[in-house]
């Protein structure tokens, strides 16, 4: 960083300020370390969505998340995410934090920029990423007592992803380089399509072709009756209407057989080689790995595992990838911040038993409906992609720098 009185008096009052600083717990990983920070919950689902990427593209990477709350519901055990709170912006806490964990980059998301541990960060030669910057994030009043630091804290990153114009112009006032600055739009964790077999497809679209079709994914066998309630009702308004029923447990299937030989419904087991006939109701899709096959075919999926209590709702990214329109039940609290960018776009609904699942089908039923719901969800999908593709991209392109210099 460059020279600054603001930054000398500041960094004198975080040295004496806070506690002694305490080492974490938990052990470093071997191998490259990214320490990402999230100043909220939507962020920091984000986060760990790219950190799953990047463990993907390069095994043995693993990302150290801080936030200034709990963690994020979706962290799994023995995955890439370690998580642990933002330490104090105080000099002996910021030192004990990267003493222990080692970074080898900063990607800082949003703003609320914490001047102790950039500092300290700096001194480190840890090199540092501003993404999603964010204009209610950026204005920081305390600063009008140190007016040079802003320069040196935001001249220190190597580059700057801003969410909008605005909050470029804010930087660029702060007096950070233009040159290190790009307008991206959000950082939203996007979706990537899944596989199919493209034969597979064909043939089912021509077997299929003009039927009113709807998935029901990832349903429990709770859920069940109140799928095939909606699909009753549904095929008496469209009488050619199909339905694909993916269990979430796959065990579930000859249980799932039963109720629908019980209740005289004609059905085809896609694990058995079976194909569709025009009197066909339902596909009990019973095998793993076609999901990409199902979202395209299906303009409408209701998302299950999200009417039952102590369920948490499934990935709505997947269906928003394949352009679907979605449906879900209340129980999503794993993934409530995508299904609520999803629902602010209009591209999903919240449905809580029968009776609203089935008007919101009936009503999507009619093509333009789904496909004006599909689109949207596509659209934040699509443009949440983007903006993480960029950000891996730098990210892999640092890394294999770093690793050129070992």
């Amino acid at each position: 960083m460059s020279r600054s009185l603001s930054l000398a008096a500041y960094l004198a009052y975080a040295r004496r300020s806070g506690k002694p600083g305490e080492r974490p717990a938990t052990p470093r990983p071997d191998g490259p370390v990214i320490w990402a920070h999230a100043v909220d919950a939507a962020r920091a689902d984000t986060l760990v969505h790219l950190a799953e990427r990047l463990a993907q593209q390069r095994p043995g990477v693993h990302m150290i998340l801080t936030t200034v709350g709990p963690p994020p519901q979706r962290l799994k055990a023995g995955g890439p995410v370690f998580w642990q709170s933002l330490p104090e912006d105080s000099i002996p806490a910021a030192e004990a934090f990267l003493d222990h964990w080692a970074p080898d980059i900063l990607l800082w998301t949003g703003g609320d920029l914490k001047p102790a541990l950039l500092i300290c960060a700096d001194r480190a030669a840890i090199p540092r990423y501003l993404v999603d910057a964010d204009e209610p994030l950026l204005e920081r009043p305390a600063w009008r007592w140190f007016p040079d630091m802003p320069r040196a804290i935001l001249g220190g990153f190597e580059a700057i992803l801003a969410r909008s114009e605005g909050a470029a112009q804010i930087l660029r006032r702060y007096g950070a380089p233009a040159g290190i600055i790009t307008v991206t739009g959000p950082f939203q964790e996007g979706a990537m399509a899944l596989p199919y077999t493209h034969s597979e497809r064909e043939e089912l679209a021509v077997l299929l072709r003009s039927r009113p079709i709807w998935l029901a994914a990832m349903i429990q066998r709770q859920e069940l009756e109140t799928v095939l309630s909606v699909h009753r009702d549904t095929s008496r308004l469209a009488h050619r209407s199909l339905l694909i029923i993916v269990p979430d447990n796959i065990d579930d299937s000859p249980a799932i057989r039963k109720v629908l030989d019980a209740q005289g419904w004609r059905y085809v087991v896609w694990s058995e080689g079976e194909l569709p006939t025009e009197t066909t109701q339902i596909i009990l899709a019973d095998t793993r790995g076609e999901m990409g096959l199902w979202y395209r075919l299906a303009p409408i999926t209701f998302m299950g595992s999200s009417l039952v209590s102590g369920q948490y709702g499934r990935d709505p990214n997947e269906p928003a990838a394949h352009g679907s329109a979605i449906l879900y039940g209340p129980n999503v609290g794993r993934y409530l911040t995508r299904y609520s960018r999803y629902a602010e776009a209009g591209a999903a609904r919240i449905v809580r038993d029968s009776g609203t699942l089935g008007a919101a089908l009936q009503r999507l039923i009619a093509p333009d409906q789904a496909a004006a719901m599909a689109h949207a969800a596509w659209d934040v999908a699509s443009r949440g992609a983007a903006v993480t593709d960029k950000i891996l991209d730098l990210l892999l392109d640092r890394l294999d720098q770093l690793e050129a210099k070992r």
